[in-house]
């Protein structure tokens, strides 16, 4: 019986590659549509419509799940109530208990906004309805009205834009900038128990580290982008190029659901690299005074 499906699941695959677009240019291209133009650089794209539309879905879904909040939680409210549990309890210990208060909304918008727009790709008609010409007999969308609104690199970049702003803020804010300083460029060695001259040694050779992590900090939104970017790009390339064949919808549904994780776990790792730290120097400090 598992050769049979095998062998039932080769031949679609075969069928789907022969019979879906032969000859024909199925790239999606990577510029978002421009629906109304005003001019001057300003303009309507449509990432800019699923965007909204996926926010506003967003958030009249939440309301509705949640409704009036109570003490003994309804079905709906249950549910999101599990998903922001389940979701603080991963990425407290990340960001430090001091700092995820503060950090935490954002955080929890990253995920829920970046997995239902990665997971509006697989909407019927999204990339299909719109503007084109006939090539080889079929009709070939060349301008669709609705898009992805993470498969544009500027969206990505307003992304990460706000995640490495929202990372400012909040550094500065619970670490401040004596521990930032002492973080990147400070001697990580003990100086008590390292002869002088070493110990010298090795905070030039951490102010050279120092230096190369701020040219890595300086590319972080790029880096975030382009990873969400790529990653949802391609599957919307790849679902085209293989006429929507059902598989792949799975392998979508992981990939958005993984990279939206991404995004998250990597802005909350910027922040707790800093401010955990002081999270850590304060337990410190309770412990040796409890012990004094």
């Amino acid at each position: 019986m598992s050769r049979v499906l095998k062998l039932v699941f080769l031949f679609i695959l075969l069928l789907t590659a022969q019979t879906g677009f032969a000859g024909e240019d199925v790239s999606v291209s990577p510029m978002a549509s421009k629906l109304q133009d005003f001019g001057g650089g300003w303009a309507i794209t449509n990432s800019m419509i699923t965007g909204w539309g996926v926010s506003a879905a967003i958030i009249i879904l939440i309301s509705w799940l949640v409704g009036k909040p109570s003490v003994l939680p309804s079905k709906g409210q249950a549910v999101i109530e599990s998903l922001i549990t389940a979701l603080r309890d991963l990425l407290e210990p990340i960001v430090g208990k001091k700092a995820f208060p503060f950090a935490f909304p954002l955080l929890v918008t990253f995920f829920i906004f970046i997995l239902m727009q990665n997971w509006m790709g697989l909407l019927p008609g999204v990339g299909t309805i719109g503007l084109g010409h006939d090539i080889n007999g079929q009709f070939h969308i060349t301008k669709p009205f609705i898009r992805p609104f993470t498969s544009d690199f500027n969206s990505t970049i307003a992304l990460a834009g706000i995640s490495f702003g929202a990372w400012l803020i909040i550094i500065f804010k619970f670490a401040g900038p004596k521990l930032i300083i002492q973080d990147i460029f400070g001697n990580k060695a003990n100086k008590s128990e390292t002869p002088v001259v070493l110990y010298y040694v090795l905070s030039l050779v951490f102010i050279i580290v120092g230096l190369i992590e701020i040219i890595s900090i300086c590319i972080r939104p790029f880096t975030l982008s382009v990873r969400l970017f790529g990653n949802v790009f391609g599957g919307e390339n790849l679902l085209h190029g293989t006429g929507f064949f059902f598989i792949f919808y799975f392998m979508e549904l992981l990939v958005g659901l993984i990279q939206a994780l991404v995004f998250t776990l990597l802005s909350s790792v910027y922040i707790g690299l800093i401010c955990n730290h002081g999270d850590d120097h304060g337990h410190a400090e309770e412990h040796s005074k409890a012990a004094h």
